[in-house]
């Protein structure tokens, strides 16, 4: 079945509520992505399309995005990791808003399935309006530092900290506790997960309930894209399939793997390199101050006591905290936030780390006139943290895009969105 995405705000044709996720993407720059040949089997009857003469270095640079979807791993600090009744009792525990101070909040509030496990909104919004822009967690058995400021570097630490927020879901460890220990179900649950009735300690429930989110959110993986597909037919020689790719998506992925240099990055199978960069984007926060992104994350993880190098990792070697015993806090990394992935991009606006930038036109549009010269200027804020000079972040230059080089570069970014149907919570039988 051949179907049309495009940015115009009026469809010219019938579409799904699953399609209208991506027409809702209306901007000002009209841009018509057809995914036809990409959506049917290698082979099928479709025209051959036309394989731009990628150069070798450009090949190299575009096979590095694969494969996908990459194999399933343990999180070695969490014992219920892949676990299936763990899933299942982190996947009712994602969707209760009993778990919220209001009873009316959930982790399924901010992170929507229909709305690629993000929520639309500039700010995220759990008991009242926060600082930042909700993040998917699709993908996230994928990262080693989580938040935009990367200050939890485990799922299961990041699962745990909104329901501690006051603003996000307002809860103590007592109460969460006794949500548990007081559900019927939700401790039946527990005892077939960890082995034990849910005990007196509040924080050992607390903590055990980031390990079943945790592994829950590890099987929320994006599916394969458009992308995928001329991807992997590049690598096995197959260029009548790699030809079906579009040809407005090809010539924005050579920007992106080429002189955009954006795969620096935005690295590996799930674009993203999982670090933090400066990226010129404002740091007012709207209630006031600043948002001083990983300097402060890094003071978080370090006092957290649910990081890598405390007593919860259920890995006895800490192996897997090296990073966090290394990871060093220093002016640099001011202003600095987390880049994000771009599986699924499409369905995730607004963008940046406080919903600043509205559309994908206007990300590109961002990058490609960025004014270097802005980038730390942290220094010129009156605040007692900053430094008389920040070094700046070097990477990024303006790309002096032309409006149809941006509209490629987009043409390329909308093949990294699947076609899969939304999650929907599984209705599970009562625990015995």
């Amino acid at each position: 079945m051949k179907r049309c995405y495009s940015f115009v705000l009026r469809p010219a044709f019938p579409v799904s509520f699953h399609q209208s996720r991506f027409i809702s993407l209306a901007s000002s720059v009209t841009v018509a992505i057809f995914i036809a040949a990409l959506l049917t089997p290698a082979g099928a009857a479709d025209d051959p399309g036309v394989l731009l003469p990628f150069s070798d270095a450009e090949r190299r640079m575009i096979l590095q995005h694969g494969p996908w979807p990459p194999p399933a791993s343990r999180d070695p600090s969490n014992r219920v990791s892949g676990n299936a009744d763990a899933i299942t009792f982190g996947e009712k525990l994602f969707f209760e808003p009993r778990l919220s101070a209001k009873g009316s909040t959930s982790c399924g509030t901010c992170h929507v399935p229909e709305r690629g496990w993000a929520d639309g909104r500039k700010l995220g919004v759990g008991l009242v309006e926060v600082d930042r822009n909700t993040p998917t967690v699709q993908n996230v058995r994928t990262h080693r530092w989580f938040g935009w400021d990367g200050s939890s570097d485990n799922l299961w630490s990041q699962s745990v900290r909104p329901l501690l927020d006051a603003r996000e879901m307002g809860m103590t460890e007592r109460q969460v506790a006794e949500v548990v220990r007081n559900d019927a179900d939700l401790a039946c649950r527990y005892e077939k997960v960890f082995g034990a009735r849910p005990p007196a300690n509040d924080e050992a429930i607390l903590v055990a309930v980031g390990k079943a989110l945790a592994a829950f959110q590890e099987t929320l993986a994006s599916g394969r894209t458009p992308f995928d597909d001329f991807r992997d037919a590049l690598e096995k020689g197959d260029l009548k399939a790699a030809a079906r790719y579009p040809q407005d998506a090809q010539k924005g992925l050579r920007i992106f793997a080429g002189r955009g240099n954006c795969s620096l990055c935005h690295f590996g199978p799930n674009f993203t390199h999982g670090e933090f960069h400066e990226v010129g984007i404002p740091v007012f926060k709207k209630a006031g101050g600043v948002d001083w992104g990983r300097y402060e994350g890094i003071k978080k993880l370090r006092a957290n006591r649910f990081n890598l190098l405390g007593p919860f990792n259920d890995d006895p070697a800490r192996a897997d905290g090296t990073s966090t015993r290394h990871v060093a806090l220093v002016p640099q990394t001011f202003e600095q936030f987390k880049v994000p992935t771009l599986r699924n991009i499409a369905l995730t606006a607004p963008y940046m780390h406080n919903g600043h930038l509205a559309t994908l036109p206007d990300v590109v549009r961002h990058y490609s006139e960025i004014d270097p010269t802005l980038l730390h200027m942290a220094h010129l804020y009156f605040d007692p943290l900053v430094p008389e000079a920040v070094p700046t972040d070097t990477l990024l230059k303006p790309l002096k895009l032309t409006s149809i080089e941006i509209s490629y570069v987009v043409a390329f970014l909308m093949t990294l969105t699947d076609d899969q149907a939304p999650h929907k919570p599984g209705a599970a039988a009562p625990c015995r």
